[in-house]
């Protein structure tokens, strides 16, 4: 992170900045978020880092221990099922109405999206961006804009999951997901609702199962070693 200087107000970037550095990583799940450091570390007041851990509780990223403080939010099987279950319900409803209002050109502009993906399908990062603009494109273009402001904040979530789990699942699912994001377009193109909503909802389901299993072989992992010592 880095020292903050800007117009917006001082929560406000605190907010972005502590945000961006679990989004990315850079402060891992279950870091203690000491006050005094981290308001040192980003040059203002104890009161806007306060402020901030209170937004960042709110929104999900962190969570408030009894007698410990304030630590990045651990990612559990239960918070990658409640992100899934999100996007699936807010993504079956944009996609089934795009089905009758994105018109020729807007559709050859998810095709230049997804052809884009094609040709990173060896840059993780770069295809999870384009991956991402996919999605919002389709909500931002079926005229359902209060999905699309709130699908964004789901999507922040699922960047970390994906940044989290990068090597051991995501890499390896990719080439599942781009084929689906070919028959999601194939689908929306044709009009068919009904079938745009069946593969919006396997597209979703493969991904939670792919994060699971590997939560679920992580944990697995860990006890095993734990009984071994």
């Amino acid at each position: 992170m880095k020292r903050l200087t800007g117009v917006r107000s001082k929560k406000d970037l605190v907010v972005a900045e502590i945000r961006g550095a679990i989004l990315n990583g850079e402060l891992a799940p279950g870091t203690r978020l000491v006050i005094d450091d981290l308001a040192e570390d980003l040059g203002v007041s104890t009161i806007p880092v306060r402020e901030a851990l209170q937004q960042l509780h709110a929104d999900g990223y962190v969570v408030f221990e009894p007698f410990i403080g304030a630590r990045v939010a651990e990612i559990k099987a239960e918070s990658i099922v409640e992100v899934f279950t999100l996007l699936e319900a807010m993504e079956v409803t944009s996609s089934r109405i795009a089905c009758r209002r994105l018109n020729s050109a807007e559709l050859d502009q998810l095709e230049a999206i997804v052809a884009r993906m094609d040709a990173l399908t060896s840059d993780a990062e770069a295809w999870s961006q384009e991956n991402r603009r996919f999605h919002e494109f389709i909500c931002a273009h079926a005229g359902t804009p209060l999905i699309a402001s709130l699908i964004a904040k789901v999507l922040d979530h699922w960047d970390r999951l994906h940044r989290h789990f990068l090597k051991e699942v995501f890499v390896d699912h990719l080439p599942i997901a781009q084929k689906q994001h070919r028959q999601i377009l194939s689908a929306i193109r044709s009009g068919d609702a009904d079938r745009v909503e069946k593969l919006v909802r396997q597209h979703n389901q493969s991904a939670l199962q792919a994060y699971i299993g590997h939560s679920r072989q992580k944990k697995d992992g860990q006890i095993a070693r734990s009984i071994g010592r």
